[in-house]
């Protein structure tokens, strides 16, 4: 809720210059109401809210911060009508995400389409005029993509939410162990995991793992550590070997 703190301050300036009417405790309930509402509102509308924002989210967004700002510190907007506020506009923007779920087609309304900016190597100058993006911006983008020239790339997508998409040509993308001829490597478990952090076994972690106690202190033996105390770190590999730090490590 990044507009939140920017209307925020402005309607602070505004009632601190003409104060006339609340009271220190009642600003203090109003505050700490506005902050568990938005709290709350942030948690109900999702992760996708706070890592994309299409042009319904970000309706949403200054249309909520401007209420919670209100309800904070407006007395002339009362406590339940604020609420009510906040209440309405996060139905509302769920609905609407849902909506983005079940129709595509309303979700082209709502968001827009998605535009290749770059074709086969070849720049689409009106689909940059479209998104209103000019080269310096597009070359910006490219670079945080590790793309530092344009004719090494086959397809960019300008996306809904403002990000770049980019499919590098055949020649300019990473070798893989694929291309390498390598056969892929078995693994015993999709992460590797902590089993000791500063000395102390993680014994939730080992749970998880279905391993016991019995099986880390074979395995630091075989690696000649006697005490887990030595060990500033350890984790369990893919592969199911131990990767393990001692502590005090020295560089020669």
């Amino acid at each position: 809720m990044i507009y939140l703190w920017m209307n925020m301050g402005n309607i602070v300036g505004k009632r601190l210059k003409g104060w006339n009417g609340m009271d220190f405790y009642e600003l203090t309930l109003r505050l700490v109401l506005s902050f568990m509402m938005l709290l709350i509102i942030t948690r109900i509308m999702g992760r996708k809210e706070l890592s994309q924002i299409t042009f319904h989210n970000f309706v949403s967004a200054v249309a909520i911060g401007n209420i919670g700002a209100s309800l904070a510190i407006d007395d002339r907007l009362d406590v339940l009508s604020g609420i009510y506020a906040l209440i309405g506009w996060t139905v509302f923007t769920v609905a609407l995400g849902y909506i983005d779920i079940k129709s595509k087609r309303a979700m082209k309304w709502f968001n827009g389409d998605a535009l290749i900016v770059i074709k086969e190597g070849k720049i689409m100058e009106g689909a940059l005029r479209k998104a209103r993006l000019d080269l310096d911006s597009l070359n910006l983008m490219l670079r945080r993509k590790s793309v530092f020239s344009i004719k090494d790339v086959d397809y960019a997508i300008f996306e809904t939410d403002g990000t770049l998409s980019v499919m590098k040509k055949d020649n300019k993308q990473s070798v893989t162990k694929e291309d390498l001829g390598f056969s892929k490597s078995s693994s015993v478990i999709p992460i590797g995991t902590e089993v000791i952090s500063d000395g102390k076994i993680n014994e939730h972690n080992l749970l998880k793992l279905n391993l016991s106690p019995l099986w880390l202190e074979q395995q630091l033996r075989k690696a000649g550590v006697k005490d887990p105390s030595d060990i500033f770190y350890a984790e369990v590999q893919k592969d199911g070997s131990l990767y393990i730090d001692l502590k005090n490590d020295e560089i020669n």
